[in-house]
């Protein structure tokens, strides 16, 4: 059965605009970890992971407003929380770093029931 899916919306260049800001959230990944590994520094990785993936979260959340009430939506808002928590309190970053890690693979391997199942 096809996902249900309310109010879905598209704009002229959305796909591409994705793709950049997964590219840039990819990148801040490596640096971050790349910092959490003693090679780089810990804020510019957090900083451009926070942003690139509240970026894609914004689009997806517009495009899907439904979204922000599924499994997968909580989850992603919880993972931006935890990114945020690294910036703030960065004695805690390797920690979370690998906790967003597995929470990140929980989520995009889960079935599509299970991911876009609505909270609320």
């Amino acid at each position: 059965m096809p996902r249900q899916r309310d109010h879905v919306r598209d704009f002229p260049g959305r796909r591409g605009f994705n793709l950049g800001l997964r590219s840039l959230h990819l990148v801040g990944i490596v640096l971050l970890g790349a910092a959490l590994l003693g090679a780089g520094d810990i804020a510019l990785g957090t900083w451009l992971t926070l942003l690139s993936g509240a970026g894609m979260f914004a689009g997806d959340a517009w495009t899907n407003p439904g979204h922000v009430r599924e499994v997968a939506g909580c989850g992603v808002l919880l993972k931006l929380v935890l990114v945020a928590l690294m910036a703030f309190v960065p004695a805690l970053a390797l920690p979370i770093f690998w906790i967003i890690l597995v929470l990140s693979t929980l989520l995009s391997h889960a079935p599509g029931a299970l991911r876009h199942k609505r909270l609320f």
